[in-house]
């Protein structure tokens, strides 16, 4: 009994002097079948090699007078609230989608796959449906609007581009995106979300660096190949991937990390899902060989930052703590959130102008129909309180705001630019 308790306190104490991270819990049986004893540690920095050193030092202490076994347990994040399964039932599809809520598991193909959170995917498919109708050169394989437009085999090789381009965007370098993203804000999760899969060691540091190589040579692979396939001169959507690739490494990235800055991490977060799927979507079907197809996409990716900024809202206390300058740290709630309102409407309220400008007023009519809707919920539910109703303003808002982008781009696509 001297032994075991002797045992105790060397492995006790040893685990104290090297590990400096939030471990899963330990439990300690004995050979007399005493209840496990368990033991939690605070998050203070989180380190590969402190992990490394406590699972080698439970390794070296393993006795039969003393035995240590790990026990699956609940990680818990600093402020003592684990990861709690949704309980309608989603918790497996939730995991595969890479959103709270999530369950547990050892499956590493879910691993993979819940690391670039395929939720995630959705605006960049739309914003290369988008593109795809900017471009004006886009055929359906039976097109009920148009008996001109009918023709099976060139709408069936149109729908294999439009699919490859969206696998490009959305799998690929969102996939990307999110892993990278992950694997710099590894410490961070380990102090907020320890039960994340990188820092709970449910994929290993290896694994990780290998799907982001992956991903981004497999997604440049793709990209040369439909230029290849759309018969480019210039390798345009290759040169698109490539600088969506650079900016999503230093939005994530040090010394940059442009994600510690409201303005310019909102604004790359904003072109990254408008802007660059929109240019491969027009750049696979047609051609970027006007201004205003450059200053559309931008003008929508100011919306876009508006809308990173309520996803800012829930987390200005963990932003302001880590010295974070999201832009409801840098200007206060009430000027962040009318800032956020000012620029999803009035860059709207541009677009539609625009299009009036260019004799298109059904299209500009039905843009301003669109928008109304969004003010009257920023109206009632992000101005009195963006913090409790981000989640209920995005679900209610957002779907307006990616209906018109199309819009515009249907538009854009049906203009007689010869006038």
């Amino acid at each position: 009994m001297k032994q075991q308790l002797a045992n105790t306190v060397y492995i006790l104490a040893l685990a104290k002097k090297s590990c400096a991270f939030n471990a899963p819990s330990v439990s300690l049986h004995n050979d007399l079948g005493n209840p496990p004893h368990v033991l939690r540690r605070n998050i203070v920095h989180p380190s590969s090699n402190s992990k490394a050193s406590f699972r080698s030092l439970i390794g070296r202490n393993r006795s039969p007078h003393f035995p240590i076994t790990i026990t699956p347990t609940i990680l818990h994040a600093s402020d003592g609230s684990p990861n709690e399964e949704a309980t309608d039932g989603s918790s497996s599809i939730r995991q595969l989608l890479g959103v709270k809520g999530a369950s547990g598991t050892t499956e590493k193909w879910k691993i993979r796959l819940q690391l670039t959170k395929p939720v995630t995917w959705v605006p960049l498919v739309w914003g290369v449906m988008c593109g795809a109708a900017a471009s004006g050169n886009y055929h359906w394989m039976w097109n009920p609007f148009d008996p001109n437009d009918r023709d099976v085999v060139l709408g069936a090789t149109d729908a294999a581009k439009g699919f490859v381009a969206m696998i490009l965007s959305g799998p690929f370098l969102t996939g990307y995106t999110q892993t990278i993203n992950d694997w710099y804000d590894r410490e961070i999760d380990a102090i907020n979300e320890p039960y994340r899969p990188i820092p709970s060691g449910a994929i290993s540091e290896g694994e990780v660096i290998a799907q982001i190589w992956a991903l981004l040579l497999g997604g440049w692979g793709i990209a040369y190949g439909l230029d290849v396939w759309c018969r480019h001169e210039f390798p345009t959507v290759l040169a698109l991937s490539i600088f969506g690739s650079f900016i999503a490494y230093i939005y994530s990235a040090p010394p940059l990390k442009l994600k510690q800055n409201g303005w310019a991490g909102n604004f790359a977060l904003g072109c990254s899902y408008i802007s660059l799927p929109w240019w491969c979507g027009q750049a696979v079907f047609g051609q970027l060989d006007r201004p205003i197809y450059f200053i559309l996409p931008v003008l929508y990716s100011i919306a876009g930052l508006g809308i990173a900024i309520v996803n800012d809202f829930k987390s200005i206390e963990g932003d302001r703590e880590l010295g974070l300058q999201s832009l409801p740290v840098a200007f206060g709630i009430d000027t962040a959130k009318w800032i956020c309102a000012g620029s999803v409407t009035l860059t709207q309220v541009g677009v539609a102008a625009y299009l009036n400008s260019i004799n298109e007023p059904y299209y500009a009519l039905g843009l301003l129909a669109l928008i109304l809707p969004q003010i009257f919920f920023q109206a009632t539910l992000l101005l009195p309180d963006p913090v409790a109703n981000d989640v209920k303003y995005q679900a209610s808002a957002q779907p307006f705001l990616v209906f018109g982008i199309l819009l515009t781009g249907l538009c854009v696509g049906h203009h007689d630019w010869t006038i």
